[in-house]
């Protein structure tokens, strides 16, 4: 019996989302733009449809690359931030015994990954740290707790050898970093706007952070 042949409708259908074979693989750019709403709107807001028209595609096409928003949220978790958090606690394990030089790593690590990725402050406060943010519980148990946790540790050591303001908690003191560098880049345009302070970039409030964190953490 001869096999049936596909109406033509059926077979549009199918082959919608798929780029043609002279097409550039357009897999980082719908990634990069997905990111960038989840930053903007939040992942829950964030609908297939708004990030395809962000990116000047069909919805078809992200469905072809990524399937679902989840896991295109997947993506962002294992193709940007885990990777940049993981970069960021292998430079500081080449770090020696100096707290400070802990927390100057720290600082421009953090700086450095601010200025590939954009988006992370904003992302961070949206989704990590709010109480029903998407990527929350993900964060918590993989990869972000281990920088953190090094981190305190090797403040404890440091404290215990006589290197460190004994006044601190080696715990909080990680707590202490995150907030004079994620949060002033998560807020920048909301400060920048109170003070008129078009300029203050990057570099001046990386400046003023170390500054900060040489003069609070000195021992006794």
């Amino acid at each position: 019996m001869a096999r049936a042949t596909p109406s033509p409708s059926r077979t549009r259908r199918r082959r919608a989302g798929r780029p043609g074979a002279d097409q550039p693989d357009l897999r980082e750019l719908l990634l990069d733009t997905a990111i960038a709403q989840f930053a903007r709107h939040g992942i829950a807001a964030t609908s297939l449809r708004a990030i395809a028209s962000a990116a000047a595609v069909t919805p078809a096409l992200l469905h072809y690359y990524f399937g679902d928003k989840s896991r295109l949220t997947q993506a962002l978790l294992d193709e940007r931030l885990l990777p940049a958090l993981a970069g960021l606690r292998a430079q500081l394990e080449q770090v020696g015994d100096d707290p400070l030089e802990l927390m100057e790593g720290f600082a421009r690590g953090i700086t450095e990954i601010v200025a590939r990725h954009p988006w992370l402050p904003s992302l961070w406060v949206r989704e990590v740290l709010s109480e029903d943010g998407v990527l929350r519980e993900a964060m918590l148990h993989r990869g972000a707790p281990s920088l953190p946790q090094m981190l305190a540790q090797r403040f404890a050591a440091a404290q215990a050898a006589g290197r460190l303001n004994p006044g601190l908690d080696p715990r909080l003191l990680v707590v202490s970093l995150v907030g004079l560098t994620m949060f002033p880049l998560a807020s920048a345009p909301v400060w920048r706007g109170v003070f008129d302070a078009g300029d203050l970039d990057a570099g001046t409030l990386l400046n003023h952070t170390l500054a900060l964190l040489r003069r609070g953490t000195e021992p006794a």
